[in-house]
């Protein structure tokens, strides 16, 4: 019996491993650019250190991705955001084709599945941050134009004027006028609207304006951690009512209070903290701020004590409560790899993402769940919130 137990063992992994490479996998958050736009890597070789480029992506199995653009608050009090958007969509578009064999920039539901059948990666690209703080619609429009395809609606952990954020002083209680124009005309293009960082008066206006269901890319459950960051469970049935999906960030700083006090105390202030970034670098030339946010670059999880960390099961185990609230047609995974996340004990980077479908079978997730995890919600949501005009 004990022989037969031994060769079950990597029979077992063996289809686990399978179905992850089977399955269709959609990451709503990855950081893919923002370290090549400072460092002047290529996200097509192997590289050190980080957790993302496109070799440890296909290895994690990876079959489509938000790639998603960050632009920091320091380059927002000298009015630099859309100067910023537009030099990391340069560059994005560069790199993209410089690695054509492998990755491709998909512009509709369709072109997703269409790069995923000829074995490519599909690129769809995201914005973490505000294109312009006052909401500028043209700026939008040309964006689009651009192949932008989803947005934040708040300017990150920053107040813009039109949509408040999780994580900074209040302006509008949620959305202005202007704002809910934002909404409508991101409707009418067929852009995905994330929510992520938005307050939660800005997140419940939005569901209450939009015509079609929007998405919290990198999330976490309140009920598990009291964090602004973090999404309510009303709200999370108000997101899903509409058809909308919350995808999971895979920081431990999101659901594990132990991580989240431990990290909060090294650095004096919570990771959403932007109070300190104002007044000098709105004397700042543009060339400057690219200089002191270089060595951030990339942003990766702090060493932390083994003993602080989720395992992959208690990781999951946060999914399964999402689940018993929302449903599993209404949730997906958004890591924000290369974005600062701590992630559980045996994952460094992209390419252990199949520990997760490991972790979901010991839990004996049916296979149609698990497939709805790893892409089909968040391709179905990219599908209704693509179909432009109202």
């Amino acid at each position: 019996m004990t022989r037969s137990l031994t060769f079950l063992v990597p029979l077992l992994s063996l289809a686990q491993s399978s179905l992850h490479q089977q399955a269709f996998v959609f990451d709503a958050h990855v950081h893919v650019i923002n370290r090549q736009f400072h460092d002047g890597s290529d996200i097509g070789k192997r590289l050190q250190g980080g957790q993302v480029d496109l070799p440890r992506a296909r290895a994690g199995g990876i079959d489509a991705m938000f790639f998603s653009l960050y632009v920091p608050e320091e380059y927002y009090p000298p009015r630099y955001e859309t100067r910023h958007v537009l030099r990391l969509i340069d560059l994005a578009h560069d790199q993209i084709r410089a690695n054509s064999s492998q990755i491709e920039l998909a512009f509709t539901a369709a072109d997703i599945d269409r790069i995923h059948k000829s074995g490519k990666i599909a690129a769809w690209l995201d914005l973490e941050g505000g294109f312009d703080l006052d909401g500028d619609l043209g700026i939008l429009r040309m964006l689009h134009r651009l192949g932008l395809r989803s947005a934040q609606l708040p300017a990150h952990n920053w107040t813009n004027s039109f949509a408040d954020s999780c994580c900074a002083r209040a302006k509008h209680n949620g959305l202005t006028e202007h704002g809910r124009a934002v909404v409508r005309e991101m409707n009418r293009l067929g852009m995905v609207i994330n929510i992520s960082h938005a307050s939660d008066e800005t997140i419940e206006q939005t569901l209450d304006v939009s015509m079609r269901p929007i998405i919290a890319t990198h999330h976490g459950m309140r009920a598990l951690n009291d964090i602004p960051r973090n999404m309510p469970d009303a709200l999370m049935r108000k997101l899903a009512a509409n058809g909308g999906v919350i995808a999971f960030h895979i920081g431990n700083e999101f659901h594990n209070r132990k991580m989240f006090d431990w990290r909060t105390a090294r650095a004096g202030k919570p990771f959403w903290d932007t109070k300190s970034i104002g007044e000098k670098e709105s004397r700042m030339e543009i060339a400057a701020i690219d200089r002191l946010l270089a060595p951030r670059f990339p942003m990766v999880g702090l060493a932390a004590p083994e003993e602080l960390l989720f395992s992959v099961d208690e990781w999951i185990a946060v999914i399964e409560r999402a689940i018993s609230i929302v449903g599993e047609d209404h949730v997906a995974l958004g890591s924000d790899f290369d974005g600062g996340p701590t992630p559980p004990r045996g994952i460094t980077d992209i390419s252990h993402l199949p520990l997760l479908t490991e972790a979901m079978q010991r839990r004996n997730w049916p296979e149609q769940r698990i497939r709805k995890f790893l892409g089909g919600n968040l391709l179905r949501l990219v599908q209704e919130a693509g179909k432009a005009g109202r």
